[in-house]
């Protein structure tokens, strides 16, 4: 009787969880792997980790855009890595090595002010 009182409650999903995301982006981790980066200042950075530094993207529910890195998506282009924003799921991207970030962000919709505030050293 308890389990028919939770499924009309919450559904036959379970309980929800609240986001703070207007969207989600999904990488492939394997084309940036085989890439061994390619994007960053001296083209040794990720693509995912590339555009959570450039624009201030949290990891969990609490940042504004989730941005996940997946095994693989089945594309596996050569010099390029595998992007699909959730807002357009339609098409994927082929994010070529050394894209300018601030362009593919911008495509995708991001806030270029939203750039992480740097960490002050201190001394103890």
């Amino acid at each position: 009787m308890a389990a028919d009182h939770l499924e009309t409650e919450f559904g036959a999903l379970g309980r929800g969880l609240a986001s703070q995301w207007s969207g989600a982006i999904l990488v492939c981790s394997k084309c940036s792997k085989r890439l061994g980066g390619g994007f960053g200042r001296k083209g040794k950075t990720s693509l995912g980790k590339a555009l959570r530094k450039r624009f201030g993207l949290k990891k969990g529910r609490k940042s504004p855009v989730g941005l996940i890195e997946v095994k693989c998506l089945g594309v596996c282009p050569k010099g390029a890595v595998t992007l699909v924003d959730t807002g357009h799921p339609d098409t994927w991207r082929l994010v070529p090595a050394g894209a300018d970030i601030e362009a593919i962000g911008r495509d995708l919709g991001l806030e270029a002010g939203a750039q992480a505030p740097r960490r002050a050293i201190t001394a103890r």
